[in-house]
Parts: structure tokens; C-alpha cells; sequence
């Protein structure tokens, strides 16, 4: 009995752990750029596009698919960053415990 009391514990502090990963994560704005900075774009902890900044130099009507490129690049740059992010405040939370394959969290 002692070991199950234990392990509810144990459940209960990761829970507490997961709950307060995803406040912290929340509140984070990440910022990927591409161009050397011409373009950057703000994610927030979750994944959404919160802003966006295009130099003026970019705007140039006939070559809309450069500009079109580099907003993807810097997408994709801020998504790689929160993924990492996310993945070393998983870590913290669940005390290195690997989850099942699959299971990705935050929900």
C-alpha cells in the first residue's frame, strides 16, 4: 500500500509539473527570422502567429515569391525554436521520464 501511496504522489507532482510547463509555455513569444532579419515572425508558446515584421526593402511587387519564401523560412525557423523548447521544458517536467511513442504533449 505504501508503494501505491507513493506513486500517487509521484502522479500528482508530475501533473503539478505538466500544468505549470504549460502556464510557462503560454506566456512565451518566440521569435524565427530568415533574410538576416528582413523578415521575423513572433509564435506564441502554443504555435500561433502573434506578429509579423517585413522590412520595406522586401516589398517589391515583382518578386513576391522571395518575400513569400522567406516569411515560410521564418516560420519555420520560430517552430523549430518552440519545439525545442517545448521538448527541454518536457523534460523538466516529467523528470526525464520518456513518454510513449505517440503522446505528445502539451494537449
Amino acid at each position: 500500500m505504501k508503494n501505491l501511496a507513493g506513486l500517487m504522489k509521484q502522479a500528482q507532482a508530475m501533473q503539478q509539473n505538466m500544468q505549470d510547463m504549460q502556464t510557462r509555455l503560454e506566456a512565451l513569444e518566440i521569435q524565427g527570422e530568415s533574410g538576416a532579419g528582413l523578415v521575423k515572425l513572433t509564435l506564441s508558446g502554443k504555435g500561433v502567429l502573434k506578429s509579423a515584421r517585413i522590412d520595406p526593402k522586401l516589398l517589391d511587387p515583382n518578386d513576391a515569391e522571395m518575400l513569400q519564401d522567406l516569411i515560410v523560412a521564418a516560420h519555420h525557423d520560430a517552430k523549430t525554436k518552440l519545439e525545442t523548447i517545448t521538448a527541454e521544458e518536457m523534460q523538466k517536467a516529467t523528470g526525464g521520464l520518456s513518454l510513449p511513442p505517440g503522446l505528445k504533449l502539451p494537449f
